[in-house]
């Protein structure tokens, strides 16, 4: 800029021709790199799968042509020399445009990222809502910057705005605290991602079911009586979560316990159980179900049967099926199933008073 100033002030005395050379200096620099961007390195964009980059370019070419001739307009208006006040507006007429220039560009940058975004395809921010949250606090945003840059361009003190701003934002903070609590808890179980669509879960307050919706204020969980429970973040992000879908595989352990008379014969009861298990079109053929002999206890042989199945919703009716396939199996290969007894014996009996 200091060499543009010395070129114009070498061209004579003249302060209107030095002010027209120093615009017109910035337009001819402003064309240039408005054409090393669209046409070098557009050319270049073009070659790239993403179409992103290639409106991104198309996008910004313009604005930066527009500053380097508003910078121009400006130093322009400084080597006038004119009196305060209408430098002084000139001035601010020229950042005001600028800032509305560059408030547009970025406002349609964000559009651009936004709908990049919704067109991919498994994001969680599109999927949970978050997205549009968080595309309308950067417009607020936005806005909110523009106002504070335009006045800045106009000198005004906005000391007092922003303490004003703080005091109201302090109010709606304790006076929406649930609400916050709930917000924050949704994005943190968005980004953490302890669940997902689909996932069957159990919380620490008792509730259990599928996940049908995560929003950013609350979870709605579609119960096995086909009951929709809505949960507010809050409670889920301060409990404990058990997600029967989670770990590295999303099959689930389903366990039936059985008890044998003692005196059966221990091979003999694993073959069976192994034989229910097998046949059960539900049970997973890998893992392996399998059968264990637990313990010796009171009145029987504790026996447990553990097999896999594809989907954890599924666990209550395959539970039931496995326990009427166990007893009518053990019926037909003669398997006892005790139960408690008590042997009561009577040392004397109350003498007759009659």
């Amino acid at each position: 800029m200091a060499m543009v100033q010395r070129f114009a002030e070498a061209l004579g005395p003249n302060l209107y021709l030095q002010a027209a050379i120093i615009a017109a200096v910035f337009i001819v620099v402003g064309k240039v790199a408005d054409w090393i961007i669209s046409s070098i390195i557009g050319r270049i964009v073009q070659r790239s799968s993403n179409s992103f980059d290639d409106e991104f370019i198309k996008l910004i070419h313009r604005p930066i042509f527009l500053s380097f001739v508003l910078l121009g307009l400006g130093l322009a208006t400084r080597r006038l020399q004119l009196p305060t006040a209408p430098e002084f507006i000139t001035l601010g007429i020229l950042k005001t445009i600028a800032i509305f220039v560059w408030y547009s560009t970025l406002a349609q940058l964000m559009n651009l990222t936004a709908r990049m975004l919704v067109r991919k395809r498994d994001n969680k921010l599109t999927e949970s809502g978050m997205l549009t949250l968080i595309h309308n606090v950067m417009k607020v945003v936005l806005v909110a910057l523009t106002g504070y840059f335009i006045f800045l361009a106009w000198q005004i003190d906005v000391t007092a705005w922003l303490a004003s701003a703080g005091i109201v934002g302090l109010a709606l903070s304790f006076a929406a605290r649930d609400t916050l609590s709930n917000l924050f808890a949704g994005v943190s179980i968005i980004m953490d991602a302890p669940y997902k669509n689909g996932d069957f879960i159990i919380l620490e307050s008792g509730e259990r079911g599928v996940v049908t919706e995560i929003g950013l204020r609350s979870t709605r969980l579609l119960t096995r009586d086909d009951i929709e429970i809505t949960v507010p973040n809050g409670v889920i992000g301060n409990g404990k979560i058990v997600n029967e879908a989670g770990g590295p595989a999303s099959h689930h352990r389903i366990r039936i316990a059985i008890g044998v008379a003692y005196g059966s014969d221990v091979d003999h009861v694993i073959e069976t159980l192994e034989n229910v298990a097998a046949e059960n079109t539900d049970v997973l053929k890998q893992p392996t179900p399998r059968v264990r002999f637990r313990r010796f206890g009171e009145s029987s042989l504790d026996f447990e049967l553990l097999c896999w199945i594809a989907r954890p919703v599924d666990r209550g009716r395959v539970s039931h099926e496995l326990n009427c396939a166990v007893y009518k199996a053990l019926q037909t290969n003669q398997i006892e199933i005790p139960f408690p007894q008590r042997d009561l014996h009577v040392r004397s009996m109350p003498s007759d008073q009659g």
